[in-house]
Protein backbone atom coordinates (compact mmCIF):
# COMPACT_ATOMS: atom_id res chain seq x y z
CA UNK A 1 0.00 0.00 0.00
CA UNK A 2 0.98 3.75 -0.58
CA UNK A 3 1.99 5.74 2.31
CA UNK A 4 -0.84 7.26 3.51
CA UNK A 5 -1.29 10.74 4.51
CA UNK A 6 -0.82 11.36 8.14
CA UNK A 7 -3.65 11.13 10.40
CA UNK A 8 -5.25 8.94 7.65
CA UNK A 9 -3.73 5.48 8.51
CA UNK A 10 -4.11 6.47 12.34
CA UNK A 11 -7.81 6.41 11.33
CA UNK A 12 -7.84 2.92 9.70
CA UNK A 13 -6.33 1.27 12.97
CA UNK A 14 -8.74 2.94 15.09
CA UNK A 15 -11.58 2.10 13.52
CA UNK A 16 -12.97 5.18 12.83
CA UNK A 17 -12.73 5.00 8.90
CA UNK A 18 -12.68 1.83 6.75
CA UNK A 19 -10.18 1.83 4.44
CA UNK A 20 -13.00 1.44 1.18
CA UNK A 21 -13.78 5.04 2.21
CA UNK A 22 -10.04 5.85 2.25
CA UNK A 23 -9.00 5.00 -1.29
CA UNK A 24 -12.61 5.82 -2.91
CA UNK A 25 -12.32 6.39 -6.78
CA UNK A 26 -13.86 9.87 -5.71
CA UNK A 27 -12.50 12.17 -3.48
CA UNK A 28 -13.24 15.62 -2.34
CA UNK A 29 -10.64 17.60 -0.35
CA UNK A 30 -11.74 20.88 1.24
CA UNK A 31 -8.95 23.41 1.69
CA UNK A 32 -9.73 25.48 4.65
CA UNK A 33 -8.15 27.57 7.88
CA UNK A 34 -8.05 26.67 11.59
CA UNK A 35 -10.31 30.16 12.53
CA UNK A 36 -8.01 31.88 15.11
CA UNK A 37 -8.71 35.49 15.18
CA UNK A 38 -6.03 37.71 14.11
CA UNK A 39 -4.96 35.13 11.48
CA UNK A 40 -7.61 34.05 9.07
CA UNK A 41 -9.35 36.20 7.14
CA UNK A 42 -7.50 39.39 7.89
CA UNK A 43 -9.09 41.34 4.76
CA UNK A 44 -12.28 41.38 6.69
CA UNK A 45 -11.03 42.17 9.90
CA UNK A 46 -11.59 46.19 9.08
CA UNK A 47 -15.43 45.21 8.57
CA UNK A 48 -15.98 42.79 10.71
CA UNK A 49 -12.82 42.41 13.55
CA UNK A 50 -10.20 39.94 14.54
CA UNK A 51 -13.04 37.94 16.27
CA UNK A 52 -15.98 38.31 13.67
CA UNK A 53 -14.15 37.41 11.10
CA UNK A 54 -12.26 34.13 12.21
CA UNK A 55 -16.43 33.60 12.79
CA UNK A 56 -17.20 34.35 9.69
CA UNK A 57 -14.20 31.67 8.41
CA UNK A 58 -15.85 29.17 10.85
CA UNK A 59 -19.40 29.38 9.60
CA UNK A 60 -18.28 29.13 6.19
CA UNK A 61 -15.78 26.09 6.66
CA UNK A 62 -19.20 23.90 8.77
CA UNK A 63 -21.05 25.21 5.78
CA UNK A 64 -18.87 23.94 3.34
CA UNK A 65 -18.14 20.13 5.52
CA UNK A 66 -22.39 19.74 5.52
CA UNK A 67 -22.84 20.31 2.11
CA UNK A 68 -19.76 18.07 1.61
CA UNK A 69 -21.57 15.30 4.13
CA UNK A 70 -24.90 15.60 1.75
CA UNK A 71 -22.87 15.25 -1.25
CA UNK A 72 -21.67 12.06 0.33
CA UNK A 73 -25.80 10.70 0.57
CA UNK A 74 -25.33 10.36 -3.45
CA UNK A 75 -21.30 9.64 -4.25
CA UNK A 76 -19.19 7.12 -2.57
CA UNK A 77 -16.70 9.80 -2.18
CA UNK A 78 -14.20 9.99 0.39
CA UNK A 79 -13.35 13.40 2.24
CA UNK A 80 -10.11 14.83 3.31
CA UNK A 81 -9.49 18.40 4.60
CA UNK A 82 -6.56 20.02 4.29
CA UNK A 83 -5.98 23.37 6.46
CA UNK A 84 -3.30 25.81 7.76
CA UNK A 85 -2.95 27.02 11.22
CA UNK A 86 -3.94 25.18 14.37
CA UNK A 87 -3.45 21.59 14.83
CA UNK A 88 -4.86 17.84 14.11
CA UNK A 89 -6.64 18.09 17.75
CA UNK A 90 -7.75 21.47 17.38
CA UNK A 91 -9.39 20.44 13.84
CA UNK A 92 -10.79 17.08 14.68
CA UNK A 93 -12.16 18.81 18.02
CA UNK A 94 -14.01 21.18 15.84
CA UNK A 95 -14.82 19.73 12.98
CA UNK A 96 -14.94 16.35 14.34
CA UNK A 97 -12.80 12.72 14.08
CA UNK A 98 -14.60 11.00 11.35
CA UNK A 99 -13.10 12.88 8.69
CA UNK A 100 -9.13 12.94 7.09
CA UNK A 101 -7.01 15.72 8.01
CA UNK A 102 -3.48 16.88 6.33
CA UNK A 103 -1.81 20.23 6.88
CA UNK A 104 -1.89 22.43 3.14
CA UNK A 105 2.28 22.06 3.68
CA UNK A 106 4.80 24.62 2.18
CA UNK A 107 5.14 26.92 -1.16
CA UNK A 108 2.51 28.85 -2.64
CA UNK A 109 -1.41 27.80 -3.38
CA UNK A 110 -0.11 26.48 -6.95
CA UNK A 111 2.27 24.01 -4.97
CA UNK A 112 -0.20 23.13 -2.27
CA UNK A 113 -3.01 22.57 -4.87
CA UNK A 114 -0.83 20.32 -6.82
CA UNK A 115 0.51 18.70 -4.00
CA UNK A 116 -2.62 17.03 -2.89
CA UNK A 117 -3.73 16.35 -5.91
CA UNK A 118 -1.10 14.19 -6.20
CA UNK A 119 -1.06 13.14 -2.85
CA UNK A 120 -4.61 11.68 -4.10
CA UNK A 121 -3.96 10.49 -7.13
CA UNK A 122 -1.09 8.19 -5.54
CA UNK A 123 -4.24 6.91 -3.52
CA UNK A 124 -5.62 5.17 -6.58
CA UNK A 125 -7.99 8.23 -6.88
CA UNK A 126 -9.88 8.53 -10.41
CA UNK A 127 -11.59 11.57 -10.05
CA UNK A 128 -10.51 14.38 -7.71
CA UNK A 129 -12.29 17.37 -6.61
CA UNK A 130 -10.55 20.32 -4.76
CA UNK A 131 -12.66 23.52 -3.35
CA UNK A 132 -11.71 26.14 -0.97
CA UNK A 133 -14.26 27.06 2.05
CA UNK A 134 -15.30 30.19 1.44
CA UNK A 135 -17.88 30.34 -1.07
CA UNK A 136 -21.65 30.27 0.32
CA UNK A 137 -23.00 29.41 -2.72
CA UNK A 138 -21.57 25.91 -3.34
CA UNK A 139 -23.79 23.81 -2.57
CA UNK A 140 -23.81 19.65 -2.64
CA UNK A 141 -25.95 19.94 -6.26
CA UNK A 142 -22.85 21.84 -7.51
CA UNK A 143 -20.45 19.44 -6.38
CA UNK A 144 -22.29 16.67 -7.74
CA UNK A 145 -22.21 18.02 -11.08
CA UNK A 146 -18.86 18.29 -10.67
CA UNK A 147 -17.67 14.53 -10.29
CA UNK A 148 -20.79 13.76 -12.75
CA UNK A 149 -18.62 16.17 -15.64
CA UNK A 150 -15.58 13.96 -14.72
CA UNK A 151 -16.17 11.50 -15.91
CA UNK A 152 -16.55 13.33 -19.51
CA UNK A 153 -14.17 15.79 -19.35
CA UNK A 154 -10.54 16.16 -18.56
CA UNK A 155 -10.92 19.34 -16.60
CA UNK A 156 -14.06 20.83 -14.26
CA UNK A 157 -13.64 24.44 -13.00
CA UNK A 158 -15.94 26.36 -10.83
CA UNK A 159 -15.31 30.10 -12.23
CA UNK A 160 -14.65 32.67 -8.84
CA UNK A 161 -16.65 36.26 -9.75
CA UNK A 162 -13.29 37.46 -8.81
CA UNK A 163 -11.31 36.14 -11.42
CA UNK A 164 -10.11 32.68 -9.79
CA UNK A 165 -12.01 29.85 -9.48
CA UNK A 166 -13.90 28.31 -6.43
CA UNK A 167 -13.34 24.93 -7.57
CA UNK A 168 -10.94 22.37 -10.13
CA UNK A 169 -11.51 18.80 -10.63
CA UNK A 170 -9.32 16.72 -12.43
CA UNK A 171 -8.90 13.30 -13.57
CA UNK A 172 -5.33 12.67 -13.53
CA UNK A 173 -2.55 15.24 -11.93
CA UNK A 174 -1.44 18.08 -14.84
CA UNK A 175 0.94 19.88 -12.47
CA UNK A 176 1.30 22.05 -15.27
CA UNK A 177 -2.29 23.61 -14.26
CA UNK A 178 -0.46 25.35 -10.95
CA UNK A 179 2.89 26.40 -12.30
CA UNK A 180 3.96 29.98 -13.26
CA UNK A 181 -0.32 31.39 -12.02
CA UNK A 182 -0.23 34.82 -10.38
CA UNK A 183 -1.93 33.39 -7.62
CA UNK A 184 -5.18 36.18 -5.45
CA UNK A 185 -5.14 37.66 -8.62
CA UNK A 186 -8.04 38.48 -11.01
CA UNK A 187 -6.02 36.46 -13.84
CA UNK A 188 -6.01 33.05 -12.05
CA UNK A 189 -8.95 31.56 -13.91
CA UNK A 190 -7.64 32.74 -17.30
CA UNK A 191 -4.59 31.45 -16.93
CA UNK A 192 -5.74 28.49 -15.99
CA UNK A 193 -7.85 28.15 -19.40
CA UNK A 194 -5.14 29.26 -21.05
CA UNK A 195 -3.21 26.34 -20.06
CA UNK A 196 -5.38 23.87 -20.11
CA UNK A 197 -6.13 24.97 -23.97
CA UNK A 198 -2.41 24.91 -24.64
CA UNK A 199 -2.38 21.51 -23.28
CA UNK A 200 -5.47 20.02 -25.10
CA UNK A 201 -7.87 19.30 -22.15
CA UNK A 202 -11.60 19.18 -22.26
CA UNK A 203 -13.08 21.48 -20.24
CA UNK A 204 -16.28 21.97 -18.47
CA UNK A 205 -17.60 25.42 -16.46
CA UNK A 206 -19.76 24.98 -13.31
CA UNK A 207 -21.99 28.10 -12.84
CA UNK A 208 -20.07 31.80 -11.53
CA UNK A 209 -20.07 31.93 -8.24
CA UNK A 210 -19.20 34.65 -5.54
CA UNK A 211 -16.11 33.77 -2.97
CA UNK A 212 -16.02 35.78 0.49
CA UNK A 213 -12.70 37.99 0.52
CA UNK A 214 -13.15 41.56 0.73
CA UNK A 215 -15.46 43.68 2.88
CA UNK A 216 -17.81 44.28 -0.08
CA UNK A 217 -18.51 40.37 -0.43
CA UNK A 218 -19.90 40.17 2.88
CA UNK A 219 -23.38 40.82 1.29
CA UNK A 220 -22.80 37.44 -0.36
CA UNK A 221 -22.75 35.69 2.61
CA UNK A 222 -25.99 37.14 3.89
CA UNK A 223 -27.98 36.82 0.76
CA UNK A 224 -27.43 33.26 0.92
CA UNK A 225 -27.96 32.89 5.26
CA UNK A 226 -31.82 34.39 3.96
Amino acid sequence: MEELPDRIQQLLESGVVDQDLVISKQQLIIFTRYPEPGKTKTRLIPALGEVGAADLQRQMTEQTIFEARELQKIFSISLEVRFVGGTWELMQNWLGSDLLYHDQGEGDLGSRLGRSLMAAFNQNAEQVVIIGSDCPGLNSQILAIAFEKLAVFDLVLGPALDGGYYLIGLRQPIPELFSNIDWGTDKVLQSTVDIAKTLNLSLFYLPPLADIDLPEDIEHWKQQQK
